[in-house]
């Protein structure tokens, strides 16, 4: 019988780069990521773990982690979050949940690395018990699977079963194929409204201010600056806030020849007015960060004229995806992204606490976690599954 085990490290530098490339490899985020999160002196929010899974004492897969003190609120959605206060009375420690994690802050997708050949179904219970262990030695009564795609899901819920832990419905991801290099290829396959509500935009956006387009790989840090004061507004003004980056997280991960700064600039003064940070995996390019300078007017559309700079550039790259991560979802779908589901697997060491967290939690769906959500999925409601063929047999599980 195989043996699966887990030896814990704490900083990416004491895994070999060996394994990081290969369990690491695009379109995820690899060892790049989780370097320049370490050294952006970040610890008061999270401090990193990583499992390295070992199969009959051979290295074969690394599992992040983060363990980080979560504000109840800031993550539970608004019906969940009355019920919290109301038990946050009695339990103040209920407001402020240590929660260990596996996955990554600020990353889309929860991933597991492993080696060609090796199935995360064969070694997901050694994983949890390792994680259960370690969440106890942490003093974390929480864990939570963070934000792991449908690729994962039967595994995850038989998991799930096993561990007794409660499944949770996170903020989608957002994604755009992009079929061929061709960019009237993008605006054929938007919907018409969406392709004449954006060609509009963009039309009087032009009219109203004109604009250079710059992409950086490796930036000064004068650039870096400019970048960070409009991410930071951008920050500001949104309303779902998990982590909180800083400057240093800028310089730190600008260095590496994967991140990409698409910049507009306005062409009368040479301002930034808006950028886009990307990473270029190969098949993947990530969205991963912007910044929008909303001192300016409304009618300049920042937002769309980013995205058509971003996307020209996208064009010019071997990428068949965008990836845009999550939040924000009312503009993101006016350029056609589509929805891409992820879930959270949880489970909380007291088994009242686990109850309550499971009850407060259950009703929670897209429509609850984001009005723009609702608003979407109330125009366009998703399609039933087509019933399965009787003539065919069942479906066989290949993990």
């Amino acid at each position: 019988m195989t043996a699966y085990s887990v030896s814990w490290r704490e900083s990416e530098k004491e895994i070999s780069a060996q394994l990081w490339q290969t369990c690491f490899a695009p379109p995820v985020e690899g060892r790049f990521w989780y370097e320049a999160l370490e050294k952006s002196h970040l610890e008061s929010q999270f401090k990193f773990a990583y499992a390295v899974i070992l199969k009959d004492g051979a290295e074969v897969g690394i599992m992040p982690t983060f363990l980080m003190d979560v504000p109840i609120e800031l993550v539970a959605p608004p019906e969940a979050a009355k019920i919290i206060r109301v038990v946050g009375g009695i339990l103040p420690s209920l407001l402020y949940q240590r929660t260990l994690f596996i996955g990554s802050p600020c990353s889309d997708e929860g991933t597991v690395g492993l080696l060609p050949g090796i199935k995360f179904a064969c070694l997901a219970p050694s994983l949890q018990a390792a994680v259960e262990q370690r969440a106890a030695k942490l003093k974390a009564p929480m864990i939570v699977w963070k934000d792991f795609p449908d690729s994962y899901s039967d595994d995850l819920k038989n998991l799930s079963r096993q561990a007794g832990m409660f499944v949770l419905t996170s903020y989608p991801g957002t994604m755009l194929e992009l079929p061929d290099r061709n960019k009237q290829t993008y605006f054929a396959q938007l919907k018409g409204s969406r392709r004449h509500n954006l060609k509009k935009k963009l039309k009087r956006s032009g009219q109203n201010f004109r604009a250079d387009v710059e992409v950086y790989c490796k930036p000064d840090s004068t650039v870096l600056d400019e970048a960070f004061a409009l991410f930071w507004q951008t920050y500001e003004k949104g309303t779902t806030k998990f982590e909180k980056l800083n400057r240093e997280f800028f310089s730190h991960v600008a260095k590496n020849e994967l991140a990409y700064f698409i910049v507009v600039r306005n062409a009368q003064d040479n301002k930034m007015v808006a950028f886009m940070l990307c990473f270029n995996l190969g098949e993947r390019v990530i969205n991963k960060f912007i910044g929008i300078d909303y001192r300016l007017p409304g009618d300049w559309f920042l937002y769309f004229r980013l995205w058509d700079a971003a996307l020209d550039w996208v064009l010019t790259t071997s990428a068949r995806e965008f990836q845009s991560g999550q939040t924000g979802y009312r503009a993101k779908i006016d350029v056609g992204n589509s929805l891409v589901a992820l879930t959270n697997y949880c489970k909380h060491r007291n088994p009242i606490i686990h109850k309550i967290f499971a009850l407060a939690t259950r009703d929670v769906s897209w429509r609850t976690l984001d009005d723009d959500l609702a608003v979407f999925l109330k125009a366009h409601p998703p399609e039933p599954p087509e019933p399965p063929d009787p003539k065919l047999p069942p479906a066989v599980p290949t993990k």
